[in-house]
């Protein structure tokens, strides 16, 4: 019995003085063989660790034998438990979602104002985009920014994802100007394209190395030019 290198167990079966042939075993089977099953995993620590270099290096520059690597798995494992590279990216992004953008949700949806609301909002990804032991800046913002024709559709999920959050922003601030605590004229869909725009950017500044305070202070300034966004609104009192 020779063992080689891969996937592969080559096995000779002497048949008197010759030999009568071999048998192609996988590498799945030749677990299945040794304990009676396939070698157990964690699958929730093996997405986890798919996720984090997702996030560090972006969809196409990210291999599958990085991808083996990291979450300590045999190919035929990744493929039976995700089926391909694409849908293992995509069960990584609503991993993201699930894990990773608690201070976007819990701001937009706090008890309060709408401007601490927003404060809370760029405060919040200030601190989520430099986190210790976490890649710089949002998954949903690096992931993908610059794609193949091949990648168009894992391009296409990311802009989705982008989208959702503008309009969630955009609805926050929709529901304030309706209950009559910003001012009627105010354009909240600009405003959350710009307030968008202002994370990505932060994002993107993470991802260069900026710290915390560097990025609470791109915030300051976003605040303030809310502000006056606010002030031009407001109707002149008569």
């Amino acid at each position: 019995m020779v063992r080689l290198s891969g996937y592969v167990l080559i096995v000779t079966l002497p048949g008197g003085d010759e030999s009568t042939g071999f048998v192609s075993i996988t590498m799945e089977d030749l677990e299945k063989s040794r304990g009676g099953r396939p070698r157990a995993f964690d699958p929730e620590a093996a997405l986890d660790a798919a996720m984090l270099l997702f996030w560090e290096h972006g969809y196409e520059a990210t291999s599958l034998a990085m991808l083996r690597e990291a979450m300590g798995l045999t190919p035929p494992q990744i493929y039976n438990a995700f089926t391909d590279k694409e849908t293992l990216f995509r069960r990584a992004l609503a991993r993201y979602h699930e894990r990773e953008i608690g201070f976007a949700l819990d701001a937009l949806g706090a008890p309060v104002t709408a401007e601490e609301a927003i404060r809370l909002l760029l405060m919040g990804a200030a601190q989520a985009y430099t986190r210790p032991n976490k890649p710089g800046g949002c998954l949903f913002i690096s992931g993908a920014l610059a794609t193949s024709p091949q990648a168009q559709g894992v391009a296409d999920e990311l802009k989705a994802y982008r989208k959702a959050a503008e309009a969630a922003i955009a609805a926050r601030l929709a529901k304030a100007r309706q209950a009559g605590e910003l001012p009627a004229g105010l354009p909240v869909e600009r405003l959350a394209k710009y307030l968008t725009g202002v994370m990505n950017g932060m994002s993107i500044q993470a991802r260069d190395g900026a710290p915390a305070d560097d990025l609470r202070a791109m915030a300051e300034t976003a605040l303030a030019a809310w502000a006056i966004e606010v002030q031009k609104a407001v109707r002149p009192t008569e």
